[in-house]
């Protein structure tokens, strides 16, 4: 019988704990909560505005940067332009720089030729027919004719080759034209051979005057 009796200790059941543990949030309680719920927009907004600064500050960076950018890049592309203007005229120059002396060559012949007969004459006229048709290729590319007798020197557009006294002239004025100057569109395409007056002569200046008051010789004794 000893087998069948149950044990006391064994039938008695383990009731759990009635100890109940309150949550921290109720712990912590009602004045907690509100103050973190309230704290954590006014953070936010303010993460927010930093971040929204940021921004601008990187935009006002960017603008700026692109902006210098296009301004380095217009500059750029009218150096380039200027530069090959310049290259252009240079070539133009250079090119109409060796077609002078044909035109000087051609201004001497017909200054010297005196032609005789009618087959001579035709043939003058021929010439001096391919001579205008130069001149007026020359003129259409812009290139014109210095007209330097009687002006002052100026270096810019004169090369003074002699110098010689002069009656007619005052000093540093051009007396002759050696050889034609030419400007190509307001530029110096060759500068002008000229003879430049030096003016009268030291022994052609006129003698100084007497003063008015100078005294007269004395008369001689009889």
């Amino acid at each position: 019988m000893s087998g069948d009796a149950s044990n006391p200790a064994q039938d008695q059941t383990i009731e759990p704990s009635e100890v109940s543990v309150a949550p921290e949030s109720d712990q912590a309680g009602p004045d907690a909560v509100s103050a973190s719920t309230a704290a954590d927009p006014s953070q936010r907004l303010q993460q927010l505005e930093q971040e929204l600064q940021t921004l601008k500050q990187e935009h006002e960076m960017l603008q700026s940067q692109y902006m210098r950018i296009a301004a380095d890049f217009d500059n750029f592309r009218k150096r380039q332009s200027r530069d090959q203007d310049d290259l252009r005229q240079q070539l133009v120059c250079s090119t109409l720089s060796e077609i002078l002396p044909v035109v000087d060559n051609f201004e001497r012949a017909r200054q010297q030729l005196n032609p005789e007969g009618e087959e001579a004459q035709a043939l003058h006229r021929s010439y001096q027919g391919l001579y205008k048709q130069l001149v007026e290729v020359l003129k259409q590319q812009g290139v014109a004719r210095m007209e330097v007798v009687g002006q002052e020197f100026d270096p810019s557009l004169h090369e003074a080759v002699l110098r010689e006294e002069s009656h007619e002239h005052p000093e540093d004025v051009v007396v002759e034209e050696l050889q034609r100057g030419y400007h190509l569109n307001g530029r110096v395409l060759r500068h002008a051979m000229v003879k430049v007056s030096m003016g009268p002569g030291p022994g052609d200046a006129p003698a100084p005057s007497a003063p008015a008051d100078a005294e007269q010789p004395a008369a001689e004794e009889g």
